[in-house]
């Protein structure tokens, strides 16, 4: 901790603070946490997909086949990396959704497995910034249904989790695939937990260990 109370977090050369991700299925959780910690760390938010690609989400969704889908995600995911670059510069950063998300949501989506989409994402690894951790946000999916069907924000992409059958199981499935194949990745229980807690929890990783 500084002399203010907020707290100091290790930096590596050429950046001001870490690169935090927050993964998981829509309904669990991302956004609110990641303003928690915008508030705790003075960080810097975006959402992958970022300005201007968000806009053109439901287009692609509904009008693409599936390679140019990978093509327009991988935009997006290169754009998302590039403003993660630059505001670093400034201080932390804290992503809702990344890689991970894109991996195991177009496997979902068309039924692949997520290797196969890893493979493809693999000529663009080196160009894409490193998470510093990237947590998992996890529950039962029994509590994630109740979470979904109160959410305010609902997109296709919620319905579909709910009206397509087996969709939210397989999704939550190949974020299990995913996690297990990232090394930057801490899992988060978050079915009792508040915001709050879980913002603690994180930083609680972040931090430098004691002498």
């Amino acid at each position: 901790m500084n002399s203010t109370g907020t707290p100091t977090l290790p930096t590596q050369d050429g950046v001001n603070g870490p690169f935090i991700v927050l993964e998981g299925v829509s309904g669990i959780g991302k956004t609110t946490l990641a303003t928690a910690l915008r508030d705790r760390l003075s960080a810097t938010t975006l959402h992958t997909l970022p300005a201007p690609h968000d806009s053109w989400s439901v287009t692609v969704h509904t009008a693409l086949r599936p390679l140019p889908q990978f093509a327009f995600y991988l935009s997006g995911l290169l754009h998302a990396s590039d403003l993660i670059r630059q505001a670093r510069a400034l201080g932390p950063v804290v992503a809702d959704r990344y890689v991970s998300s894109m991996t195991a949501c177009l496997a979902t989506v068309h039924r692949v497995p997520v290797e196969t989409v890893a493979e493809r994402l693999l000529p663009f690894r080196e160009y894409l910034v490193e998470p510093t951790r990237t947590f998992y946000l996890t529950c039962t999916e029994e509590k994630l249904r109740e979470r979904l069907t109160t959410k305010q924000d609902t997109k296709a992409d919620d319905h579909e989790l709910l009206a397509v059958p087996g969709r939210l199981t397989s999704l939550m499935k190949n974020f299990e695939r995913v996690a297990a194949q990232d090394t930057s990745a801490v899992y988060l229980d978050t079915s009792e937990a508040t915001p709050n807690d879980l913002a603690d929890n994180i930083i609680s990783h972040l931090e430098p260990p004691r002498a």
